[in-house]
């Protein structure tokens, strides 16, 4: 059998358009429409937005694009895993830090997709709907399936980005009504943290190949299926899981602060800064949708 070489140059026109396009678009939206909907002299796009468009861009492009995505494709699953981590937990979050209100609301509309949005991206029914998809999209049928059906592969992949996007909304989202409270934000991603543990175990301590579509004879870096598979799992359980709770201990020193502040100017702190039982209840509720105000940076 002659050797494989696992890293042979594959160009994806599709992933250059698409990556293209959302610049374009992003360009476009911050120097054309924006200066028409923000008051005089406000920037339709802050540099710190700029900046995380800038590197959620670079995220899409690099887990989307050769070699990332043809290893995770054809050989290594760990690979795939880390691919579908950075697309979710990186790349979504960093687009909603780069997209300022009045674009995510000209995006949205004022109309049904408004609406299913709004409803969707509360911490219930997004956090379901990503739990959902985390253990959906780790079945052997649906990965098989995937590495060898382009068109469904690049559905899976937006199926994931929509969710992730949605499970974001409450974090880090660019409508102010959808956001919830800082402790209730703790307590999300706290649930949202354990969710990989039953695929990851189940990858991490399975005998066998777990998906035989990479259960080939020739081994990358010589890596066997099944320390491919278990560190795939472990990653999906470490990386995925310390990366939420870094999140969760940021978010906790950040309401901190503004608890300590609020005592040092003698005041009471809000109940987004204070975390009572009434508040995290009122946090999970499915509440009505919030009207939608005119467009605003």
């Amino acid at each position: 059998m002659p050797p494989v070489d696992f890293l042979a140059w594959v160009p994806h026109p599709e992933v250059w358009l698409l990556v293209g396009s959302i610049t374009g678009l992003y360009l476009y939206a911050g120097l054309v429409i924006g200066p028409k909907v923000v008051p005089a002299g406000t920037p339709a796009i802050t540099r710190s937005q700029r900046r995380w468009f800038i590197f959620g861009i670079l995220l899409l492009w690099a887990a989307s694009d050769w070699p990332v995505h043809d290893v995770a494709e054809r050989y290594l699953f760990l690979v795939h895993m880390s691919q579908h981590l950075v697309l979710t937990l990186l790349m979504a979050a960093a687009m909603l830090m780069a997209t300022p209100e009045w674009l995510a609301r000209l995006v949205v509309g004022d109309g049904r997709l408004n609406t299913v949005v709004h409803r969707l991206a509360r911490p219930v029914p997004a956090g379901l709907i990503m739990a959902l998809l985390t253990l959906v999209t780790h079945a052997p049928v649906v990965v098989n399936t995937a590495a060898t059906n382009g068109f469904f592969h690049y559905g899976v992949h937006t199926a994931l980005v929509a969710a992730a996007l949605l499970f974001w909304m409450p974090v880090c989202g660019p409508f102010p009504e959808v956001r919830i409270s800082l402790p209730g934000q703790m307590i999300y991603l706290f649930v949202q943290s354990l969710v990989p543990t039953v695929p990851g175990a189940w990858m991490v301590f399975a005998t066998g190949a777990v998906y035989k579509t990479y259960d080939i004879p020739a081994r990358m870096w010589g890596i066997s299926v099944v320390t491919d598979q278990q560190a795939a799992g472990a990653i999906m359980k470490l990386v995925g899981g310390t990366f939420l709770w870094v999140i969760i201990v940021v978010i906790f020193f950040r309401w901190a602060a503004r608890h300590e502040q609020a005592n040092m100017r003698g005041y009471v702190p809000t109940e987004r800064e204070v975390l009572t039982w009434d508040e995290v209840e009122r946090a999970f509720e499915d509440h009505p949708v919030a009207p939608v105000s005119e467009p605003r940076r």
